[in-house]
């Protein structure tokens, strides 16, 4: 359900475009793991991945379970709440572990955290937790990299900036971008395998974004040239280049 959701919504905010250097997720349980840049990415990367066929089991945040209503939709969906700083912390890699044998696929936010910045400038991946990777390694799974783009124009900031940005961007419909990449070799080190996730999800960000910032360049390009004024796009789209598939539009 929240992934018909998300699929409904996300075009209402802006203009998302999905590609990726794989014809298709594996089948049979991968931890897809994602940069987290904005409240707003969790739907950007729900509808991204449905476009694709797949609806997966979400790592989040124990708080949402006590918001009424999403908290019995989490639930449902059989997402797994995230206890961090708690005795009960570990249980979030083995339910998500069950969810991967049982062979659905699993999303998790790399960083763990959104940053703190005010502005809405996409920037690369912070620092990777290690779960990811004992995820992956422990359920014998693939780690699939994915970056995603665009969202930081919708939400970003503080509180009455990201209600500002929510409620203007359907007339604004910024671009929004998700990249998924191959997926990468790990290590038998942890950590190891924990730079070697953060590097992959790094370059499925940057064609991500790059990407964003051709579309924006573009549309520039047209605005100014209808009124007869010649402009160089300075972000190529290297898409060709990268191997990529196109998923919707």
């Amino acid at each position: 359900m929240l992934s018909r959701l998300a699929s409904a919504v996300v075009p209402l905010l802006g203009r998302l475009a999905v590609t990726a250097d794989i014809p298709r997720v594996p089948e049979g349980g991968a931890v897809i793991v994602a940069n987290h840049t904005s409240l707003a990415d969790p739907l950007v990367v729900l509808a991204a991945l449905r476009r694709m066929g797949i609806e997966p089991v979400v790592l989040c945040a124990a708080g949402l379970w006590r918001i009424p209503l999403l908290g019995r939709a989490l639930t449902r969906e059989g997402y797994v709440p995230v206890r961090r700083g708690t005795a009960r912390a570990a249980e979030a890699l083995a339910e998500a572990e069950a969810a991967l044998r049982a062979g659905r696929h699993v999303l998790v936010y790399g960083e763990g955290c959104i940053p703190d910045r005010p502005d809405s400038a996409d920037a690369p991946p912070q620092a990777f937790r290690s779960g990811p990777a004992r995820l992956a390694a422990a359920a014998g799974v693939p780690l699939v990299p994915l970056g995603q783009a665009g969202a930081r124009r919708i939400t970003s900031g503080g509180a009455t900036k990201q209600l500002a940005g929510l409620l203007t961007a359907p007339l604004r419909r910024p671009r929004l971008h998700v990249h998924i990449g191959t997926p990468p070799r790990l290590p038998a080190d942890t950590a190891a395998a924990t730079h070697t996730a953060r590097r992959s999800v790094t370059h499925a960000w940057s064609t991500a974004a790059h990407r964003c910032a051709a579309g924006r360049s573009r549309r520039l390009g047209r605005g100014r040239a209808g009124r007869g004024r010649a402009v160089t796009i300075g972000v190529p789209d290297n898409s060709a280049a990268h191997g990529a598939t196109r998923h919707g539009a």
